[in-house]
């Protein structure tokens, strides 16, 4: 068995190792009668080492927090300890993200010196084996960024053919996202979605005259609410999602998690996650298959009264239009909390980092998915329908990698 240096040095510490439980650490997390609850506290340093991120690094991140949460559940089924999903999930995160190290340390120092026991060496010997088969077979699964931001050649202008878009006119990006290799489903080439709607379709001319008087910066029908729901969701799913899946595993939360064992809550992390990366590698295929041109361009360009002044509220992302990406992660992630959550108890409120500002409060999973389709068409950047595909898309995959893991321990 492989154990880290660092791992070692608990071994021989965690008995006597009671002083490094006083250390004040992110992702403490209280639970009932002040207890710290390890799977939040994991939960809780997982986001916090993965940290805000940007479009391109959405996949290769969700691909760290399943990794990291695949592990912690074959640690715990191997040992039934909290500390082996410690172990599990900090020798993941510290392989993929060294700079956190000195963080993560600390944390794991404290978990071992609050729980302790006469097994804690076996416990940490699991997870970080877990940790570690799990990083060696998805070695080369196309999902770092370097694959997925691989180089991509613009095609000519024609109608309806993607081109960079203002103001930066970028090159594209996430071009080699559609050939990762998924975590759940065998082969996402079924689930492809049809073809965006003809140019000339009554279908895409109403998303086209929708788009082009709700979408733009300078709208005079779009509402204040319209605006926020717009700014709030212009954030990476990945970063709107992670306080959503949260509350489903807080005991105190919008769910009972206390009723669910410890190995259920990990396996509601790490299927959730499987299951949108599965759905964004399935989405990626496809915009880059389809190569639909973005509204902007359209409408500045296109043969329908082109108006070369119209913007968008928020910028176009660089890469195709067709489908969302946001409304298939969306799509896939009301499936994973439908079937392994169940509805929420209570309402529950979300912030997000692209509008400090805005906070929404939910009560269902379809109202997230909901506010993803009407977000990037008040944005400006999808056409109704696109975004209504993705949803699909994402739900279509999601079921396809749910049916797949039949609750057995990925």
């Amino acid at each position: 068995m492989q154990t880290s240096m660092l791992s070692r040095r608990l071994l021989l510490a965690s008995a006597g190792a009671g002083a490094v439980g006083a250390l004040t650490l992110p992702g403490r997390a209280e639970a009932a009668g002040g207890r710290v609850d390890t799977l939040l506290e994991w939960y809780d340093l997982t986001a916090a080492t993965i940290g805000v991120i940007t479009g391109p690094q959405q996949v290769t991140n969700s691909r760290t927090w399943a990794v990291a949460w695949i592990a912690a559940g074959r640690a715990v089924a191997a040992t039934r300890s909290e500390l082996a999903l410690a172990a599990a999930v900090h020798h993941t995160l510290v392989t993929i993200t060294p700079a956190a190290a000195a963080t993560l340390d600390a944390a794991l120092a404290a978990t071992v010196a609050r729980i302790g026991g006469r097994h804690a060496d076996r416990a940490v010997r699991a997870g970080v084996d877990a940790a570690t088969g799990v990083l060696a077979e998805r070695t080369g699964d196309g999902l770092d960024l370097a694959s997925v931001n691989r180089p991509f050649t613009v095609p000519p202008a024609a109608p309806g053919v993607w081109q960079p878009t203002p103001p930066a006119f970028a090159a594209p990006v996430q071009s080699g996202q559609g050939d990762g290799r998924p975590f759940l489903i065998r082969d996402v080439e079924p689930l492809q979605p049809g073809p965006p709607p003809a140019l000339a379709g009554a279908v895409h001319q109403r998303d086209l005259a929708e788009i082009r008087a709700v979408g733009a910066a300078a709208s005079t029908v779009r509402t204040s609410q319209q605006t926020a729901v717009a700014r709030f969701w212009a954030q990476t799913s990945l970063n709107g999602y992670t306080g959503a899946l949260r509350t489903t595993l807080a005991p105190q939360g919008s769910h009972s998690a206390a009723r669910r064992s410890l190995a259920d809550r990990i396996a509601l992390v790490a299927v959730f996650h499987a299951a949108t990366i599965d759905a964004q590698i399935t989405t990626y295929r496809a915009k880059y298959r389809y190569l639909a041109w973005r509204p902007v361009t359209e409408i500045r360009t296109g043969a329908v009264a082109p108006d070369p002044a119209w913007t968008p509220l928020l910028a176009t992302p660089a890469h195709p239009e067709y489908p969302s990406g946001h409304t298939t992660y969306a799509g896939a992630a009301q499936a994973v909390l439908d079937t392994l959550a169940g509805p929420p108890r209570a309402a529950f409120d979300l912030t997000s980092t692209a509008a400090p500002d805005v906070t929404l409060r939910y009560t269902s999973w379809h109202q997230l998915t909901r506010d993803n389709i009407d977000a990037r068409v008040w944005e400006g950047v999808h056409y109704r329908t696109t975004d209504e595909t993705g949803a699909t898309v994402g739900r279509r995959a999601a079921r396809a990698a749910l049916s797949r893991w039949h609750g057995r321990t990925l």
